[in-house]
């Protein structure tokens, strides 16, 4: 594949990084639904282990839980997997849309390697995204020893919601973060300060376009989990396991489906980031009156 779909050649309009990711999404979906698939299969593992133990799907309790050490074994082996496989999907497209040689055992290989580093960043980001909503704790712990009343609860609320804003601003402000520590050779931490620098008054465009195509996403899963179930109800013939089974499945598909389509925004975003402010940085450089001698 020619190199010409990454990185964009100036920077873009809201509606010209959506048009980006859906070419690198249709360009490469193919040769990355392999890794998507595995990933959402790998994390399907906890409930494979529950059907295959009789436990119907969403009604196992917490207790049969804690008490099954191989049930927590698959659970964490399905974190792990799904991020492998994910992570190589990334790698994968931005191999192809770059024109760089795609491998299946190297970017499974540096996929895992990634894994820690990935690890890490999600770490950073939820502990400070928690810290936001420290105040929301403490106000709920005073408002329950308090008595919950009507006007406590009301004002509980009124607070969660406008801790909301900043724990938005930092998740805009990272949402880079995790692209560029995959696709380039930057090390955890730069790969936070590179976010921040490129996100850097982009709140309200960078929140324009992931709510777009969260929209888009979750109208997917709609239609498609109604049609399915649809399907199965019309050639199942009213068994409910059956239709269960069709509903999860349409919806395991979704999952391998989505997966191309979220790292191919993360890539649109973060290419026409980088032309836009490393593009600006260049021309401030070179406009800036030569040093004194």
């Amino acid at each position: 594949m020619p190199n010409i779909l990454y990185p964009p050649p100036r920077p873009q309009a809201v509606g010209e990084v959506l048009d980006s990711a859906f070419r690198i999404f249709s360009a490469t979906l193919l040769k990355c639904l392999p890794y998507a698939t595995l990933g959402v299969f790998a994390g399907q593992l906890p409930t494979i282990y529950d059907l295959g133990k009789g436990r119907p799907l969403g009604q196992a309790t917490l207790m049969e839980h804690v008490s099954d050490p191989l049930w927590w074994l698959l659970y964490f082996v399905a974190i792990l997997g799904t991020m492998l496989f994910t992570n190589a999907v990334i790698m994968r497209q931005h191999a192809l849309v770059t024109g760089q040689p795609a491998a299946a055992g190297a970017e499974l290989a540096r996929s895992a390697r990634r894994i820690p580093g990935l690890l890490l960043i999600g770490l950073l980001v939820g502990l400070a995204i928690v810290t936001c909503f420290i105040p929301a704790l403490v106000i709920g712990v005073a408002v329950k020893g308090g008595g919950a009343t009507a006007t406590a609860l009301g004002a509980a609320g009124l607070v969660f919601t406008l801790l909301l804003i900043p724990a938005s601003w930092l998740i805009v402000r990272w949402s880079c973060a995790a692209t560029a520590f995959l696709v380039t050779e930057r090390a955890p931490l730069e790969s936070l300060s590179y976010s921040w620098r490129l996100t850097a008054g982009s709140f309200w465009r960078l929140s324009l376009i992931y709510t777009i195509a969260l929209v888009l996403i979750i109208v997917l899963y709609v239609l498609s989990t109604v049609i399915g179930g649809m399907l199965s109800l019309l050639l199942a013939g009213g068994d409910l396991a059956v239709i269960t089974a069709a509903t999860t499945v349409v919806v395991v598909l979704l999952g391998a489906v989505a997966t191309p389509f979220y790292w191919a925004l993360a890539l649109a975003v973060l290419g026409d980031l980088s032309v836009r402010r490393e593009g600006a940085d260049l021309a401030q450089r070179m406009s800036a009156p030569p040093a004194s001698q």
